[in-house]
């Protein structure tokens, strides 16, 4: 499992699902500058990978995302 902390504006849970669809923000651009496709992109290259993608957040404490991939059970070089 891989994990990314912040201590930013955090994300309200209602928003939760939202953040991970390309071009979807929970705040304005002057709250919270990007372009809303890096977690769309992060998600989608880890449910291909057979893995998934968290999040925990409340707002105004911050947000803790991970990305946990399956093992590789067999050596794909050999």
């Amino acid at each position: 499992m891989i994990g990314v902390s912040d201590n930013g504006i955090g994300i309200d849970p209602d928003d939760a699902e939202k953040i991970f669809q390309v071009f979807q923000r929970p705040h304005s651009q002057e709250d919270d500058p990007g372009t809303g496709i890096g977690l769309a992109i992060v998600a989608k290259a880890a449910h291909r990978m057979g893995g998934e993608i968290g999040l925990e957040s409340a707002p105004g404490q911050g947000s803790r995302f991970t990305v946990s991939l399956p093992a590789c059970v067999e050596d794909p070089y050999n």
